[in-house]
């Protein structure tokens, strides 16, 4: 990883240092759900800019001081918001567009497959609640019009997958040089 970036090095101390929350009501923490979607999303033969959405698409809740789970207060932390706020400055859409959209992507999915609701963790369906349940059909098809609605889609369910317990992944600096590939330069 370039040491001249401080934008890498800030993204790299979130994940090392502020990510040892827990994951929702999962048995993870907040990296482990981070690498192992960057990981679902390399071994799927991804592109490098959505290995890096995947790595940092909960970075919106490390950058919020709502606690580990706000969800079970009934608030909305919004972090697909934050992360995207974040992300914003640093990479382009292929990066920024499925973070923004992951949330807006399971509640599309719960509307469009009648059995995506089941494979739902339980605090999915907590916030799915929070965030507006399952979208309308005016609602499909304004997402399906997104340009990037098809990758924040495969981010969401490499989302639901990423939840496994003692599962090994390789390190975060494997996954910030796909970071570092597609950040904007400075």
């Amino acid at each position: 990883m370039s040491a001249t970036d401080p934008r890498l090095t800030q993204i790299a101390e979130l994940i090392e240092l502020k990510a040892d929350g827990q994951y929702g009501l999962s048995d993870i923490n907040q990296r482990q759900h981070a690498l192992q979607a960057a990981w679902l999303a390399e071994r799927a033969g991804c592109s490098e800019a959505l290995i890096a959405a995947a790595l940092l698409h909960d970075i919106g809740h490390m950058v919020h001081n709502l606690g580990e789970n706000p969800a079970e207060d009934g608030v909305d932390d919004e972090h697909e918001r934050l992360g995207h706020e974040f992300l914003a400055g640093m990479f382009g859409p292929a990066v920024t567009e499925p973070v923004r959209l992951h949330v807006a992507a399971k509640r599309y999915l719960c509307a469009v497959e009648p059995d995506y609701f089941a494979k739902l963790s339980r605090d999915s369906v907590l916030s799915l609640s929070l965030q507006g349940g399952p979208m309308s059909p005016e609602e499909v098809a304004a997402f399906e019009a997104v340009p990037e609605y098809a990758d924040a889609v495969q981010l969401r369910r490499f989302d639901e997958q990423a939840k496994v317990k003692g599962l090994e992944t390789p390190p975060a600096a494997h996954f910030l040089r796909y970071v570092e590939r597609v950040i904007r330069p400075q």
